[in-house]
């Protein structure tokens, strides 16, 4: 919503109280979750006490390959340095494949910094960020904007700055990915397998995955395309936006949802992108594909009212987070990108979506 409304500004300090503030890096703001107690005081005082966070750079070059998307770049970046990697770091993002991205893209993996530890994500602001918040309600206008671009442009890293750590990942080479476990960095490839825990040498790490894969109902070994699905969610604040409600509408359009599904449903992001969607005549293709049209809101993310999964059922889901009952009781979550979920809402069951006709 604040991005949407203009309110999201490059080089502004944007605390709520929630975690997934850090979306907001995406135009290069400071944004992250704070807590009740900060919430008060930020309101009382428009400030806040913070230590000096570390400073950690993700640099992604390369292209993406078609089917990939920044939920894949994030899933595997998490998977990389685990979920505790960007503790105390504000993360910037960068390289070819970061400018690449569209603001939606950017949005996605800012979003995510809070799954990888970190603090807070951010991009720099470029022309792609200036060209969306142009025109935004809340944006400067006339000589306002042009005097915020000037502040704006000197908002970039300074050639040769210090970074604590340094993380490169290679977008040329980067599948689609899938979450197997109960931790976002429980990932693996598409066209992999789920992963032995026996092989872990570390005694508590061991045990923590082999109760991931009892609660998750999976045998190590077991091929991602094998695993049958009951359930599909597109939505969230990872992934509601109207890039990711068009990219799953190309997929299925024509096509109807495989009928050993239980449901799937599809829950945009905010009342605008709702409004958008349906002037476009995507809601149209989703209920003929055979997909639950929802009202904007949190919905199956957090198992919001009565949007959960029962005991024992698995989805496919667009969201951030696949912790033990984070859906619902007993219920098993797989993170993967919209067009993943698309893609998997036709057959059933996991499928490279690089390899749809």
């Amino acid at each position: 919503v604040g991005p949407e409304q203009g309110f999201t500004l490059p080089g502004t300090t944007i605390v709520c109280g929630d975690s997934h503030t850090s979306t907001h890096g995406a135009f290069g703001a400071l944004a992250h979750g704070i807590g009740t107690s900060e919430v008060e005081h930020v309101l009382a005082t428009q400030t806040l006490i913070q230590k000096k966070a570390k400073n950690m750079l993700v640099q992604v070059d390369g292209t993406l390959t078609k089917g990939v998307t920044a939920k894949d770049i994030t899933l595997a970046i998490i998977g990389e340095i685990g979920t505790a990697g960007g503790t105390g770091s504000v993360i910037e993002y960068a390289g070819d494949a970061i400018r690449a991205l569209s603001m939606e893209g950017r949005m996605t993996l800012c979003n995510m910094s809070i799954e990888g530890g970190a603090r807070a994500g951010m991009v720099a602001p470029d022309e792609k960020a200036y060209a969306y918040l142009k025109g935004r309600p809340k944006a400067p206008h006339g000589a306002a904007w042009d005097e915020a671009m000037r502040y704006w442009e000197t908002l970039y890293t300074d050639e040769g700055a210090h970074f604590d750590r340094i993380v490169k990942l290679d977008a040329n080479n980067l599948p689609p990915i899938v979450s197997w476990g109960t931790s976002p960095e429980d990932v693996v490839s598409v066209a992999g397998s789920v992963p032995d825990p026996a092989l872990i040498e570390d005694e508590t790490k061991r045990s923590s995955k082999q109760r991931a894969l009892d609660y998750m109902g999976l045998t190590a070994g077991t091929k991602m395309t094998e695993i049958p699905l009951d359930v599909i969610w597109i939505g969230s604040c990872t992934n509601g936006r109207i890039e990711d409600l068009r990219a799953v509408a190309k997929i299925v359009e024509g096509k109807t949802i495989a009928g050993s599904l239980d449901y799937a449903m599809i829950v945009p992001g905010s009342g605008l992108v709702k409004q958008q969607a349906e002037a476009e005549g995507l809601d149209k293709i989703f209920l003929a594909a055979g997909f639950e049209w929802r009202e904007p809101g949190c919905s199956m993310c957090l198992g919001m009212n009565p949007d959960q999964l029962k005991p024992g059922q698995r989805a496919a889901s667009t969201s951030n987070r696949n912790f033990e009952g984070r859906q619902g009781f007993k219920g098993r979550t797989h993170l993967v990108s919209p067009q993943m979920a698309a893609a998997a809402a036709l057959v059933g069951r996991f499928v490279d979506v690089r390899q749809l006709g």
